[in-house]
């Protein structure tokens, strides 16, 4: 099922995986990590979870945090930087803050305003988005089903991924079940159409 209204295609193009339907807040406070720029994709804290033919436009050859992953706050490389998750889960000074627009390191033949600035805006405080980014699997076998109304919350690999599926247990999450974050409820769930799923932030 597609959203109401028409579109010229031109999102279905981007090369960005976050789609910006009613904006909360643009942030840029806080500076890039190194590492978010040079992270794996999937950061692989999770065995053979994410599953490339799920997300449009996915490219694991790409490095650095991704357009439609989470944000961290990352006390652990200093007072004001953010980047993507931690090889750690749960470490002290690590939590998410809400979801990249844009990839840092940029495509080619792109401006990347992101190398020169240290500075990569994340969305944050409510507002609705569609995302071609998040997980499918929370293991090699077990594909996961997405609901409208579902919870939504941070995975070990820094992406998205529902709360509502049986196969999610509370080592998928980034915290380990410890003390998992909100970060959305799902208004609409991807499918043949339109590959994203649709979400009310709440982060």
């Amino acid at each position: 099922m597609a959203l109401s209204g028409q579109a010229s295609g031109g999102w279905t193009e981007s090369s960005s995986a976050l789609r910006l339907l009613h904006v909360g807040i643009r942030n840029t406070v806080g500076i890039l990590t190194t590492d978010a720029f040079t992270q794996t994709n999937p950061v692989g804290n999770i065995g053979g979870a994410y599953a490339a033919p799920s997300s449009a436009g996915f490219d694991s050859s790409v490095l650095g945090v991704l357009s439609g992953s989470v944000a961290f706050t990352r006390g652990d490389q200093g007072p004001n930087e953010i980047g993507g998750p931690t090889a750690a889960p749960a470490q002290a000074g690590v939590t998410e803050i809400g979801v990249f627009i844009n990839t840092a390191a940029g495509n080619n033949f792109e401006n990347q305003p992101a190398v020169a600035s240290d500075k990569c805006p994340y969305v944050s405080s409510q507002g609705t988005y569609a995302n071609s980014l998040y997980e499918t699997s929370c293991n090699a076998n077990a594909a996961l089903t997405y609901t409208t109304g579902d919870p939504l919350y941070a995975s070990e690999n820094g992406y998205l991924i529902t709360g509502g599926d049986a196969n999610v247990v509370a080592a998928n999450d980034f915290y380990q079940g410890a003390a998992t974050y909100l970060m959305g409820i799902l208004k609409m769930p991807a499918d043949a159409v339109q590959p994203e799923i649709v979400y009310d932030q709440r982060i």
